[in-house]
């Protein structure tokens, strides 16, 4: 681990939390809010997997907006364009987990290198970034539309050595989701799996996580 000479994180699930759209999607629909919120979720993420392998491309802002499309069809619920467009915009500022700043400040006062590399587009990144307050301790913001293809593809994870000047191994890769790991461990990153849910096992795909930790600030103690 002493090797680390840079962090790549994930951002959604990992530094910003998904789910703080819930509140609004139980303010615009009473009672309706935690599903709509997860198949929402759960629609992007395979979206992105089905376009990846039909090589059929759409920026991550773009398929968002499929997945809860998709979703309150689904569920039935009438999203009306200015409730579409507020629950789009949810997406701008997310909250923060608490344990992501004093995490990457513990980080950088290491000399560190810090980056997100996610698959959404750059302008809703920086727009999660900024309002998020952490602009400060991230050199770099990766997004997939540099390859015009998802996680796990080898070709994202690609991305955080060759932009940070780093070999693979001396890459750091951080994330909350257990296939997001396998895929990173598989392109030949470190990986740091942080276990936000409480007894998850991991993803059954052959690529385990380097180290598992609970929270962002029990990274700087390992490098």
């Amino acid at each position: 681990m002493h090797n680390i000479k840079a962090f790549a994180f994930d951002a959604y699930g990992t530094i910003f939390d998904v789910f703080s759209v819930t509140a609004l999607c139980e303010q615009l629909f009473p009672g309706r809010g935690n599903a709509l919120s997860q198949l929402w979720r759960a629609k992007q993420l395979q979206y992105s997997l089905l376009r990846s392998l039909m090589g059929r491309h759409r920026d991550f802002w773009k398929l968002t907006e499929d997945g809860l499309v998709y979703a309150a069809k689904s569920l039935e619920l009438d999203v009306t364009p200015d409730k579409r467009k507020r629950l789009l915009e949810a997406y701008l500022s997310l909250a923060v987990f608490p344990d992501v700043k004093p995490g990457l400040v513990a980080l950088k006062n290491k000399g560190l290198h810090l980056a997100i590399l996610s698959n959404g587009e750059p302008k809703m990144l920086e727009a999660a970034v900024k309002n998020g307050g952490l602009s400060a301790f991230l050199d770099r913001i990766l997004s997939v539309e540099e390859v015009a293809i998802y996680k796990p593809s080898p070709r994202v994870y690609n991305l955080g050595p060759e932009r940070m000047k780093v070999s693979h191994a001396e890459l750091g890769f951080v994330s909350s989701n257990s296939w997001d790991i396998n895929g990173a461990a598989s392109a030949g990153l470190t990986t740091f799996w942080v276990r936000r849910g409480q007894g998850e096992p991991p993803e059954e795909l052959g690529f385990t996580a380097d180290r598992i930790v609970e929270t962002i600030t029990d990274l700087a103690a390992m490098v």
